[in-house]
């Protein structure tokens, strides 16, 4: 049960980053959308943990904003992923991803919030 409303906040935070930023494309349905979401939990859960602790003197030095780059990679990761899975799913350049990500980010703590706990 927990799987699927992670899997629902990684859509809606995608969403909206698709809705607010016009370097992010998205043509499919919304069962593409979850399709994107499981593609880019993944991208976070396998790589996001390897290159933050390879990079954790950079992100310490630069007060944790290396970490939002790596961020930014892995949405433009999931982008290029997505796109050749057939997802339909476009990441355009490094600055919309770097806010892609900022704004995935926000709305997936903020969402994040309102889910009970696992406890």
């Amino acid at each position: 049960m927990r799987f699927l409303l992670r899997l629902l906040v990684n859509a809606a935070a995608l969403w909206v980053a698709i809705k607010l930023l016009p370097g992010i494309h998205f043509t499919g349905s919304w069962a593409a959308l979850f399709g994107v979401a499981l593609v880019f939990g993944l991208v976070n859960a396998f790589l996001g943990p390897v290159l933050k602790i390879l990079s954790l003197p950079v992100i310490f030095l630069t007060l944790g904003l290396f970490a939002l780059l790596i961020n930014g990679f892995l949405l433009w990761l999931t982008g290029r992923l997505s796109t050749a899975l057939g997802l339909q799913f476009q990441v355009d350049g490094c600055w919309t991803s770097i806010l892609g990500a900022l704004i995935i980010s926000i709305v997936s703590a903020l969402l994040s919030l309102l889910l009970p706990d696992s406890d």
